[in-house]
C-alpha cells in the first residue's frame, strides 16, 4: 500500500509536469509515452511525495527522464492524466511535495500554475 501512494504522488507530479508541455518546444510528431512508462518513472519518488525528505537520485532521474520523455503536447497531457488518475489512489502523497519535486530535482518543467491534484491537464 506504501508503494502505490509513493507512485500517485510521483504520478501527481508527473501530471503537473506534463501541463507544462505548452511551454517546452516540441519536436517528435508521433506520441508514444504510456501511463505505464509514467508511473514507471515516478515509483522511486513515493517515499519523497509522502513523507518528504531528501530526494533520491533514482527519483529525480525519473523525473528527468520522464520530463525528457514528454515531448508532444499528447504526451503531456497523456502524463498529466495518468498522475492525476494514480494520485487520486494515494491520499499519503502531498500536493506540496510533489509541486516542489522539479526543483528538488532541479528540472525546469516550465509550468505557470501551482502543480496539485486538481490541475487541469488540457491547458
Amino acid at each position: 500500500m506504501a508503494a502505490a501512494a509513493k507512485l500517485i504522488l510521483l504520478l501527481t507530479f508527473v501530471t503537473w509536469a506534463m501541463i507544462a508541455a505548452p511551454y517546452m518546444t516540441a519536436t517528435v510528431a508521433e506520441s508514444a509515452l504510456t501511463c505505464g512508462q509514467v508511473v514507471g518513472s515516478l515509483i522511486p519518488c513515493i517515499d519523497y511525495l509522502q513523507n518528504g525528505g531528501d530526494v533520491s537520485s533514482a527519483c529525480c532521474n525519473g523525473v528527468r527522464s520522464l520530463n525528457d520523455a514528454a515531448e508532444t503536447t499528447d504526451d503531456r497531457q497523456k502524463a498529466c492524466n495518468c498522475l492525476k488518475s494514480t494520485a487520486n489512489t494515494y491520499p499519503k502523497a502531498k500536493d506540496s511535495f510533489a509541486a516542489a519535486l522539479p526543483d528538488a530535482c532541479g528540472v525546469d518543467i516550465h509550468i505557470p500554475y501551482k502543480i496539485s491534484r486538481d490541475i487541469d491537464c488540457k491547458s
